[in-house]
C-alpha cells in the first residue's frame, strides 16, 4: 500500500507542476522550489486551503500504539497544510462525543476508529448530513461503508487472525492462548476468529482488564500455570507482549509468545528471541493515508479503495525482520 501512495502522491506532484508550468514557467518553477524548501523546513508543501481535520480514536491512556497513528496523522497534516486536532476516549459514547464535538466545530474532515460501531453510528450520521467527508481508520472496516465513510484504512482483523493461526502451524504449535485485552472490542474478536479459521490446534481465549497490567500478567500466567498444553501466547496489542513474557517467566513454562503491532519494545523481543513473531498493520501509514486522502478528497475529490478498505497489513514479522525495522520503531514509526 505504500508504495501504491507514493505513485499518488508523485502523480499529484506532477499534475501541480504541469498545473503551474501553464501558466508561467520561470513563476512555476519557483512555486515548486518554493514548496521543496517548506517541506524541508518541516512546513507545508501544499498552498491549498488551511483545513481542519479532526481524529477521534478509542485509544486508552498510555496506550503507545496510537502514538505511532497520531505520528502519521500529523505528519501528513504538516504537508497538507491542515490544522490537525485530535482527540480519544476508550468508552464509546464519549468517542461518540467527541465526534459530535468535532461536528459541532464544522471542520472539514474527520478520521475515525469503530472499535464498537454502533456507539458511533448516530455520530457518523450527523457528520454525513452536515456534509463533513469521514474517513475510518484501524477498526470497523465492515461498517465503515454502511455508516457513509468515503473509506476505510487498516488490516482486516479476521485476515490478520488467520496469518496468525498459518505462521502457528508452521512453528508446530498445538494450543494457543489468545488474550483479549479489551472487552467488547470487535475487532479484537475477529483477530481470535481468525486464528481459529486457519489454526489446526486449540485456541483458548483469555479475557483480561487491559488496563492493569498487574492483573494481565496474573491473568496469563495463572493460566499457564493451570495448563500445561498451552504451548503458544497471542497478545492483540505490541504493549502487552513483553507482559506475557514476564508472565511465562512466572509461571516457569516455554510457551512461544506472539503478538499483533509492533514498537521498539517488540522488535528487541524479536532479536533477543523472548518473542516468535509479531503482526504489523504500520500504523504510522493508517494516520497519514488517513489525513493524507482526506486531502485528496477536498482538493480533488479522490477516493481509495473502489469501495474496498485499504490494507496496511498484515505483515508477519520475525527475529530476520527485526533488525532492519528497529531503526523505525525507535524513532516511532513502526
Amino acid at each position: 500500500m505504500s508504495r501504491f501512495s507514493t505513485w499518488v502522491g508523485i502523480a499529484l506532484a506532477g499534475a501541480l507542476s504541469l498545473s503551474l508550468a501553464g501558466c508561467s514557467g520561470t513563476g512555476g518553477k519557483r512555486a515548486e522550489d518554493a514548496r521543496a524548501a517548506a517541506a524541508a523546513r518541516g512546513g507545508a508543501a501544499v498552498d491549498t486551503p488551511r483545513w481542519t481535520f479532526a481524529m477521534v480514536t478509542h485509544a486508552g491512556d498510555g496506550d503507545t500504539f496510537w502514538d505511532i497513528v497520531r505520528s502519521g496523522a500529523e505528519q501528513a497534516a504538516l504537508k497538507d497544510n491542515v490544522r490537525f486536532l485530535y482527540s480519544h476516549d476508550d468508552e464509546a459514547q464519549q468517542q461518540a462525543q467527541l465526534v459530535d464535538a468535532a461536528v459541532d466545530k464544522k471542520v472539514d474532515g474527520i478520521v475515525v476508529t469503530l472499535a464498537k460501531p454502533d456507539a458511533l453510528k448516530a455520530s457518523l450520521a450527523r457528520a454525513r448530513e452536515a456534509g463533513i467527508p469521514v474517513v475510518t481508520v484501524n477498526s470497523g472496516s465492515a461498517e465503515s461503508k454502511e455508516f457513509g465513510a468515503l473509506t476505510h484504512i487498516g488490516q482486516d482483523e479476521t485476515i490478520a487472525g488467520e496469518a496468525v493461526g498459518e505462521e502457528l502451524n508452521e512453528r508446530g504449535r498445538k494450543k494457543v492462548l489468545c488474550v483479549l485485552h479489551e472487552q467488547g472490542n470487535v475487532g479484537h474478536e475477529q483477530r481470535c476468529d481468525g486464528v481459529e479459521e486457519t489454526f489446526d490446534g486449540t485456541v483458548v481465549r483469555l479475557h483480561v482488564n487491559g488496563t492493569s497490567m498487574p492483573d494481565v500478567q496474573s491473568a496469563i500466567e495463572a493460566r499457564l500455570q493451570s495448563d500445561a498444553g498451552v504451548d503458544a501466547v497471542v497478545t492483540l496489542g505490541a504493549p502487552y507482549a513483553d507482559t506475557a513474557v514476564k508472565a511465562r517467566e512466572g509461571a516457569g513454562g516455554d510457551a512461544e509468545i506472539d503478538t499483533f503491532d509492533l514498537n521498539a519494545k517488540v522488535a528487541a523481543g524479536l532479536k533477543d528471541g523472548s518473542l516468535g513473531f509479531a503482526v504489523d498493520q504500520q500504523p504510522y501509514l493508517q494516520g497519514y493515508e488517513a489525513v493524507d486522502l482526506l486531502w485528496l478528497y477536498r482538493y480533488n475529490a479522490d477516493v481509495l479503495g473502489g469501495g474496498r478498505p485499504v490494507l496496511t497489513g498484515p505483515q508477519v514479522i520475525t527475529g530476520d525482520d527485526a533488525a532492519a525495522l528497529e531503526e523505525y520503531t525507535q524513532r516511532g514509526t513502526r
